[in-house]
């Protein structure tokens, strides 16, 4: 914990730098130096100061089950991971290579009722679906909080309750890709990962700490991780009990703790963030896999290795855990307050 310390306390002057980076360019746009392009749809980011792990991609799904029934919809991000550039809409041919592991989620859930598409020039990307789908007038940009070259309408800043940004520091001392003042541009914070136990009093002090940074005037909502129960890679039911955990994400902790609640775990393993996963890899996953043991990834990781499973002839053998936000009490007031506001300007 002291080398821990240590280590954070040298590097902490060129956070120092960084920050001053980020508050730099930032500032550009606040005064126009940089510009921001106004697209034709309505746009709602999602986005943290956090590197990784905030819970983007359950809020994306959860907003498109919320707006898509009553606005065509249209999800566009950059495909982190894909070995591909420009702009692609995704289609039954779309893989992780070609779009992206969390665009291909998207796709696989929602891609009979939105459009999904993946461009690192947001703004490009955003005026390309207007042009082949100029229905969907609601467009998610996700993982976009820092990407300001494309104006947005709500900007929805993630906070991970277990690592809060107010608590932290830019990199490289700690883990933020801007200084917490980045929270003013905030329309809206959510808390997502809350423990079921969170109170009054720790939503006050949460919310406290948020508005030092947030303008005054920030809704914060609260919202916890459902974990559904386990599917095969068909999506039927299954039953577990010894499992190996298999994780390709940003913070597998909580997903290894939810296993570890419920069932048996007796092998882990865990790969970098958005790993591509090879046929070297699937040979690892199902060397000494006994009878009575199912591998067991995240909905991510299953996008990816599925196409990888049906050929090996073993995709009986896993399993994936689906996971959704739950924003509790703050069920309605997150609906009613979202839907005001695309009301309102759309």
């Amino acid at each position: 914990m002291e080398e821990h310390q240590w280590i954070k306390t040298a590097l902490t002057p060129f956070s120092w730098v960084y920050g001053f980076i980020t508050t730099l360019r930032n500032l550009f746009y606040d005064i126009g130096l940089f510009s921001s392009t106004k697209v034709p749809q309505f746009v709602i980011s999602t986005g943290n100061l956090t590197v990784g792990g905030t819970g983007k991609t359950p809020v994306v799904e959860y907003l498109t089950n919320l707006l898509s029934s009553a606005t065509p919809l249209a999800i566009l991000s950059r495909g982190y991971g894909r070995e591909t550039r420009g702009f692609i809409q995704a289609d039954a041919d779309a893989t992780a290579a070609t779009i992206g592991d969390e665009p291909l989620q998207y796709f696989t859930k929602f891609g009979k009722k939105v459009t999904v598409a993946v461009c690192e020039n947001r703004v490009k990307g955003a005026l390309e679906i207007n042009r082949t789908h100029p229905e969907s007038r609601l467009l998610l940009l996700d993982d976009a909080y820092q990407h300001r070259a494309i104006r947005r309408d709500i900007n929805l800043l993630l906070n991970d309750y277990n690592r809060p940004f107010y608590n932290d520091l830019p990199f490289p001392a700690g883990r933020l890709r801007e200084t917490r003042k980045g929270a003013n541009r905030a329309d809206a914070v959510i808390v997502t990962k809350c423990p079921p136990s969170i109170d009054g009093n720790q939503r006050a002090q949460i919310r406290g700490e948020i508005l030092k940074y947030a303008k005054p005037e920030t809704p914060v909502f609260f919202a916890f991780t459902d974990y559904a129960g386990p599917l095969n890679y068909e999506g039927r039911p299954v039953s577990l009990k010894n499992v190996k955990m298999v994780a390709g994400i940003a913070n597998p902790a909580p997903f290894a703790a939810y296993l570890e609640g419920r069932f048996d775990v007796v092998d882990k393993m865990i790969f970098p963030d958005h790993h591509n996963y090879s046929e070297s890899d699937l040979q690892g996953l199902i060397k000494y896999l006994k009878n009575d043991t199912f591998v067991v990834t995240t909905e991510k990781d299953m996008v990816k290795l599925k196409p990888l499973v049906e050929k090996s002839g073993y995709a009986e053998r896993f399993a994936y855990i689906p996971v959704a936000v739950n924003f509790g009490d703050d069920t309605l007031p997150f609906s009613q307050w979202i839907t005001k506001q695309i009301d309102d300007r759309l």
